[in-house]
């Protein structure tokens, strides 16, 4: 394994390789322990972190922007209860898709879910590909600062619905050229946070994220993030967005356009969703549609390991030509130095 400042992923590594210093050891101890396993769309986050949830007496939390609304199943890849071999998970199928979800609403959420977890004896593995999520339960970084101004608020939605989300992604670029660089055009609840913070403060909601993730985290972690081949995932994207497909996604998006859902709604705007709605209503054949989700996912996936590889507590697990169990092995032992585990976790 590597740790994030490597700019690339070696198959094979060793999650031995780096170490803190005895003075942040003693300090970590003092706090609560918590695991994140994340990486990219379809890399194998569900398998292993169920695995390792067994191994350690975990309960799963998750990160994930999609899977915490009911009704979405297919498209958002979550979890079926018969899957979960008995470990408890948490921030799924908590809000209908016509509620809002955003960054604090998942702070606030995932530590109620970490705080109960601790109680039982447990420890929280945090998974999920929303990067910006787990930074910001990580570091616990505040956004008090950023009260909503609703009247601004209100003329950038319309500025993105008569104009479009290009519009204010390039006004975002002049102000804040580090958030226009990881936030997505598309984005458009992302990007006009960050042009409401600049308002409100003056200050690039890049820099102020940056200073908070510089604040000592509030938990003893590690944060672990799966990775394989390029050519490897996107064939698994591939054939993750045929099985959605086979699974009966259409029929999950008529019953959502059914229950009076609409694709101005942020719900429906995740990948795969609108894709499908565009199918429906005519603006796309299905084979159009398909191809559309599987090159958005891929382009989606890669954003995600942008950053990833920027988080400075990243470390990277390499999953290529090995078995689960031997990464698996490697993981806990590597829990172990941490002393994020004792030394009776093993694997089954």
């Amino acid at each position: 394994m590597n740790t994030g400042s490597e700019t690339k992923e070696k198959r094979g590594c060793c999650l031995c390789g780096s170490s803190f210093s005895s003075v942040q050891e003693d300090k970590n101890m003092e706090r609560q322990p918590l695991i994140v396993l994340t990486g990219p769309t379809a890399v194998g986050k569900t398998a292993l972190s169920l695995q390792l949830a067994v191994a350690v007496g975990g309960e799963i939390v998750s990160a994930d922007s999609m899977q915490v609304y009911r009704h979405m199943n297919i498209g958002s890849a979550k979890i079926r209860p018969d899957e979960m071999r008995g470990v408890r998970h948490h921030l799924l199928d908590e809000l209908e898709p016509w509620e809002s979800f955003h960054v604090v609403r998942f702070q606030e959420m995932a530590r109620a879910a970490c705080e109960g977890i601790w109680q039982r004896g447990h420890i929280p593995i945090v998974t999920g590909g929303t990067g910006f999520y787990i930074q910001a339960l990580l570091y616990d970084i505040d956004f008090t600062e950023n009260d909503e101004d609703t009247a601004f608020r209100h003329d950038l939605e319309q500025i993105a619905e008569t104009q479009g989300g290009e519009v204010l992604h390039e006004r975002l670029r002049q102000v804040d050229p580090e958030s226009a660089k990881s936030i997505h055009a598309h984005n458009t609840r992302r990007v006009i946070r960050a042009l409401e913070f600049y308002e409100k403060t003056g200050t690039p909601i890049s820099q102020h994220n940056e200073e908070q993730r510089r604040r000592l985290s509030p938990y003893r972690f590690v944060y672990l993030v799966l990775t394989r081949e390029r050519g490897a995932l996107y064939e698994r994207i591939d054939r993750r967005v045929e099985q959605m497909i086979a699974d009966g996604l259409v029929s999950e998006v008529k019953a959502l356009k059914a229950m009076g859902l609409n694709r101005q709604m942020p719900a429906v705007k995740g990948l795969g969703y609108k894709e499908i709605w565009d199918y429906l209503e005519g603006g796309l054949s299905l084979e159009e549609a398909v191809y559309q989700i599987k090159r958005d996912t891929r382009h989606f996936a890669k954003r995600q390991m942008t950053w990833f590889r920027r988080e400075k507590d990243a470390v990277f697990v390499p999953l290529d030509h090995r078995e689960e169990r031997e990464v698996l092995s490697e993981i806990l032992e590597y829990l172990r130095e941490r002393k994020i585990i004792g030394n009776g976790a093993f694997p089954e």
